[in-house]
């Protein structure tokens, strides 16, 4: 079995292009050139630049000592919190604005749920002096306000999007219809392992920075090149999708996604896409969806806005469909205990999404030799709030 994407777009039955015949040049462009560009000695050259000296590449796979003793086995933390930003988006960011550029384009747009893309978006669009336009929820305007004022000291216009649920999925609905309107000189950045090919398989390649560098890492550290798992939080899915990528074809690596149980997954307030999805088609891919019996779309709910997405990536529904990936599913309560049982015990403060991540050792046992590896994807600065009201600090 191979889980990379297939020369149709496909992973497996999941993935391919269902767009809007208006969207078809744009797609079609990038699809005919993003290898080329992006695997050319030119771009590589740009793209490890920008990493190692603007978002500080690599980030540390720290031995998480104290939590380790915790749960009886060797847990690592692949520190993505302190990228340039805050957390793994910036990875993306900075490969789709240089491959904006290869292509010419001058305007840039993009979605956000937690921010952190929307951030990471505005920041490129600062360095390379390029317009930027984020769509964000209206409800995550409001419970994200600290990321809004980033965007916005960087220069991007944010924009709300006030339909539906008023979150991540409505966000990209307006990008899109954005891009259908201005398709000549438009690069849409994606944030996710969504939506139509080559998206899922470009943002995958731009976040395999992070396998390949625990890779390396763990040689220093155990001797050996692969953990026995890695463990990733999914909302789309571009953090875990870089966790994972280095490791997918390698069946001595376990795989665990985990997913935003909200308030229960059968309490109609959750986005636990694995449990409670169907195969349909999403901002143009075919993968597995949160939706009613005759298909309308299931709003999604999590207390991080970075997970309330009422699908998956394509990617992801293939590991789960196939049984290659563990999927999990964390309820509100329990990832907020964890981060701050990380907080307390290792002197770092994630963000709610990795809390999901975290939250899996009080009922998912490991070995005592057992090498587990968590991506870190972000730092909680921007949940100060959502943990302050919580636990009334």
């Amino acid at each position: 079995m191979n889980y990379n994407v297939d020369a149709k777009g496909y992973y497996g039955e999941f993935g391919g292009a269902y767009i809007p015949e208006m969207l078809y040049p744009n797609v079609e462009e990038l699809r005919t050139k993003y290898i080329e560009i992006t695997s050319s000695s030119k771009f590589k050259e740009e793209f490890d630049a920008l990493l190692k000296s603007y978002v500080g590449r690599p980030t540390p796979l720290y031995y998480a000592k104290r939590f380790s003793e915790k749960y009886n086995t060797k847990i690592y933390l692949k520190r993505e919190d302190l990228c340039h930003t805050g957390a793994h988006k910036v990875n993306n960011t900075i490969g789709q604005i240089l491959l904006a550029q290869h292509l010419g384009k001058k305007r840039i747009i993009a979605e956000t749920g937690a921010g952190q893309h929307g951030v990471a978006t505005a920041t490129v669009c600062a360095l390379m002096g390029l317009e930027c336009i984020v769509y964000m929820g209206e409800i995550d305007i409001k419970r994200q306000a600290p990321n809004v004022a980033r965007m916005k000291m960087l220069g991007a216009t944010v924009i709300p999007a006030t339909s539906g649920s008023m979150t991540l999925k409505d966000a990209t609905n307006e990008a899109i219809r954005d891009w259908i309107n201005n398709p000549t000189d438009t690069h849409y950045i994606i944030g996710s392992v969504v939506g139509p090919h080559p998206y899922p398989d470009m943002v995958a390649r731009f976040q395999s920075i992070i396998s390949e560098e625990i890779k390396q890492q763990l040689i220093e550290e155990e001797g050996r090149e692969n953990p026995d798992f890695v463990v990733a939080c999914v909302g789309g899915g571009s953090n875990a999708a870089g966790a994972y990528y280095h490791f997918l074809n390698n069946p001595d690596v376990g795989i665990i996604a985990v997913e935003a149980a909200g308030k229960g997954i059968d309490s109609g307030k959750s986005a636990a896409t694995s449990v409670l999805g169907k195969m349909g088609i999403i901002h143009g891919s075919k993968t597995l969806l949160m939706q009613t019996p005759d298909g309308q779309i299931t709003e999604p709910y999590s207390i991080s806005a970075g997970l309330d997405y009422p699908g998956v990536g394509p990617l992801h529904a293939h590991l789960f469909k196939t049984g290659r990936g563990e999927f999990i599913s964390i309820t509100d309560e329990a990832a907020m205990r964890a981060g701050l049982e990380l907080s307390k015990l290792e002197g770092i403060i994630p963000a709610i999404e990795t809390s999901h991540a975290l939250a899996i050792f009080e009922n998912r046992k490991f070995d005592k030799d057992d090498v587990v590896v968590i991506n870190l994807s972000g730092r909680g600065d921007k949940d100060l709030n959502t943990y302050i009201e919580y636990f009334e600090l």
